[in-house]
């Protein structure tokens, strides 16, 4: 027997053992020996046994913790799991009238319960997608080992393996990616979902959340989609089909791929009769069934798009997201949809016009017309209620599906002529009437850089009333009005009424200040509501499902002028509708009783026309998204006004020609027509002018509204008065008629006062003076002869 050494570079514990040969001598001894030995080194050593036992379950344990926390990463609370039950709810818009409008969804469904659903319909998707439903716990192990065994013989995923319960979790919880963490995380949901729910429950979920394609979730969503039926209704024929697009709805849908979607159904009504779901005779029916598809959903017509947005827009800042898009909120909104439908027939029909306008320009002439990158012409409108701020109509853009910004309200341009109103405004606060002559026209205006004469498209003259150059739009009447009132008392007014921050300069008479068209229009709603201006309201209630209110409107408009100015505003204002820029309206067919105000900007860029009516303000500005020239010499006249006058034509269709009452603290006076002072009978036989084309005659007195205390006291010493005064204004031209070189587009009859028929006077109107008589040259120098006056 050989002898065993020890050798230096073993164990310790093994050299120990080589001590006693004759033990070691016999066979197997070093063998059986080592767990006795290991037992006395352990004893020997027992504290350095426990600690390396002890980190051994430490990292044991820190392991499964660890992995147990990367396979629940990410997964829901218990409580989301018991509120699977509760569906997204779209949330529902109403108009005006109650009546449906828009809905708000992230997904296409109509929920049904099981109940309502055709059995064919279930067995067919049960029959494809999970054979073993009512077997397992929510996944199926021997499904799963099938999968694995196929993927291993193709070396790909050649077959899947998720049971519905597997499906509704992923739908319901995880992303789509093919990963094996999300796949245990599938299982563990999958579990937890058959411990909360019932067979019955987990297949009603499954059905009305899964994707059949074509934006439809649900099968009664997808049973109305294309067959134009409810799910109770459809066919064996019609139910495979259904279930066989659950594999790839994409790619399998009817309306992409009716092939596909055929061969699909036949490879379901195939696995249902081999599995004896139903029998051969309804399988080949069914297979011989053609298919008809018809959508029974209801579409919404592609209109109101941009105010939906905008609502839809104000709901996510008010609530939030979640709550919009899963809690099926109840939204009252103010819009009109008969109005809006003209509104959009308003926008197209002008647009269109314009579109061909612009494309018979010559070559040479459309570069001057067709700068920048973007040549879509683009407009906007809003239509509101003066009283309320109630939006009843609003236009964004030429087509949402394009661009959905919204030239209404986000969109910031400047307003030409249009802002003019609001210098006007102002001068009539700080005491001035309609009948107020604005003198020295032709006198350039002081600025920082220098002198500045505004350019004038519609009057030479140099001088005109208020009134007349409100109607005209004279730049130089309202630059000159800017300044007699004050840049910071008119920013100040602005600001009051809406518009926001403008700038402090001279050219803001001319509208060099940037506005948004919604905020315009409102600050026009201030002249047709006695000076209140109200802030714009597109949604008046908001409800849950249950009823209960979870926002109302509590807008109310506020003072930002007078009453008695916003009359004379709108009187004035009237006489552009009648005779003035915005005369086109009229030529259009709109003749109800309204007044309002174009704007032109520089080099033609920007087309605005605001008008109101006693029931409604509308707004409409048209131009590119990068300024630049709409058509050459395009004034707002010509293209924004016919824009305007088809949708209030429409808009106002059976409204009565009534016009805004006369306040208490307005009274008339018959005055001149150049002085702004009362009349006399000179006065009542002098001319202004006429239209040589209309053959026309404008007389030079007329009857003027004006705020009680702001009336003319004195009588005009320009026509038939004595005295030196008199004289001298006759003899050398003094105050001489300028109006009648006034250009406008439509002849200028005499100021209508547009309440005639029911305005009541409250100021008795002062007589006359009695018609002078004949003087000589002496009495007519020195003013002998002279009568005496009452």
């Amino acid at each position: 027997m050989p002898v065993i050494t020890a050798r230096p570079d073993w164990p310790a514990c093994c050299r120990s053992c080589c001590t006693n040969r004759d033990e070691m001598s016999r066979p197997g001894m070093l063998l059986t020996s080592l767990p006795s030995r290991m037992a006395r080194w352990v004893r020997g050593h027992h504290r350095l046994a426990a600690a390396a036992l002890a980190l051994a379950g430490i990292l044991a344990a820190g392991l499964v913790a660890a992995g147990r926390s990367y396979l629940l990463s990410g997964l829901p609370a218990e409580a989301a799991i018991q509120r699977l039950g509760e569906m997204d709810q779209a949330t529902v818009i109403y108009d005006v009238h109650d009546q449906l409008a828009f809905t708000v969804f992230r997904q296409q469904r109509i929920d049904a319960p099981i109940s309502k659903i055709s059995p064919d319909l279930v067995r067919a998707i049960i029959a494809i997608e999970d054979q073993r439903f009512y077997d397992h716990r929510g996944f199926d192990l021997v499904r799963i080992a099938a999968a694995v065994l196929a993927d291993l013989r193709h070396r790909r995923a050649a077959q899947g393996a998720s049971t519905i319960t597997q499906q509704l979790a992923r739908q319901s919880f995880l992303t789509a990616d093919k990963t094996i963490h999300r796949k245990l995380q599938e299982l563990v949901l999958a579990a937890r979902i058959e411990r909360r729910y019932t067979k019955q429950q987990i297949l009603e979920l499954y059905l009305n959340k899964v994707y059949f394609g074509d934006g439809l979730y649900g099968v009664e969503t997808a049973s109305r989609g294309y067959f134009g039926k409810t799910a109770a209704e459809v066919s064996l024929a019609e139910a495979a089909l259904l279930a066989g697009l659950v594999k790839s709805p994409s790619t399998s849908a009817p309306t992409v791929n009716l092939e596909r979607a055929q061969s699909r159904r036949n490879v379901v009504l195939q696995v249902m009769l081999d599995s004896g779901v139903i029998k051969r005779d309804a399988w080949q029916a069914a297979r011989n069934e053609r298919v008809v598809l018809r959508n029974g959903l209801r579409a919404e017509e592609p209109r109101g798009e941009y105010f939906k947005e905008q609502v839809r827009r104000e709901l996510l800042e008010r609530f939030g997201w979640q709550r919009v898009y899963e809690t099926g909120l109840r939204v009252f909104s103010t819009i009109d949809m008969a109005m809006q439908q003209s509104a959009d027939a308003a926008v197209a029909q002008q647009l269109k016009a314009l579109d061909a306008r612009r494309s018979r320009l010559t070559a040479s002439r459309a570069k001057r017309v067709t700068t920048g990158e973007d040549n879509l012409l683009q407009a906007a409108l809003v239509a509101m209620d003066p009283d309320s701020g109630h939006v009843r109509a609003m236009v964004g853009g030429r087509d949402f599906a394009e661009s959905s910004f919204n030239r209404a309200v986000q969109a910031r341009r400047q307003p030409g002529s249009a802002f003019k109103p609001f210098v006007y405004a102002a001068a009539l606060e700080a005491g001035y009437t309609p009948a107020t002559v604005i003198d020295d026209l032709s006198a350039p205006v002081e600025t920082l850089v220098g002198n500045w004469m505004p350019e004038d498209e519609h009057s030479d003259a140099d001088s005109m009333s208020l009134r007349t150059g409100l109607r005209t739009s004279s730049n130089r009447a309202a630059v000159r009005l800017l300044q007699e009132v004050g840049i910071e008392q008119t920013v100040q007014y602005a600001k009051n009424l809406g518009i926001g921050d403008v700038p402090n300069v001279p050219s803001l008479a001319l509208g060099s200040g940037e506005v948004t068209l919604q905020s315009l229009t409102a600050a026009y709603a201030a002249f047709a509501n006695a000076g209140m201006v109200p802030q714009p309201v597109l949604i008046r209630r908001v409800e849950d499902l249950s009823g209960q209110v979870l926002y109302e409107s509590t807008s109310t408009p506020t003072r930002a002028i007078s009453e008695a100015t916003a009359f004379l505003m709108a009187s004035m204002l009237s006489d552009v509708i009648d005779a003035g820029t915005g005369a086109r309206a009229r030529a259009a067919g709109f003749t109800l009783p309204a007044a309002g105000k174009t704007g032109t900007t520089n080099d033609f860029n920007d087309a605005w026309f605001v008008g109101f009516t006693p029931r409604l303000v509308t707004g409409v500005w048209v131009g590119f998204d990068q300024p630049h020239t709409i058509l050459p010499n395009g004034f707002a006249s010509e293209i924004a006004v016919p824009m305007w006058a088809a949708f209030m034509k429409a808009a106002t269709a059976g409204d009565k020609p009534t016009w805004l009452p006369r306040p208490a603290g307005i009274v008339t006076a018959t005055v001149c027509r150049l002085s702004g002072k009362l009349a006399t009978k000179g006065c009542d036989k002098a001319d202004v002018g006429s239209d040589s084309a209309k053959g026309r005659h404008q007389p030079m007195v007329y009857t003027e509204y004006f705020a009680r205390g702001t009336e003319p006291t004195t009588s005009c010493l320009l026509h038939g008065s004595r005295g030196f005064f008199g004289v001298f204004a006759s003899v050398f031209g003094v105050g001489r008629d300028q109006h009648a070189h006034v250009r406008v587009e439509e002849p200028q009859p005499d100021p209508p006062l547009p309440d005639t028929q029911n305005v009541v006077v409250s100021q008795p109107k002062e007589a006359l003076p009695e018609a002078a008589p004949k003087r000589g040259c002496w009495s007519r120098v020195f003013g002998r002869g002279r009568e005496k006056t009452k």
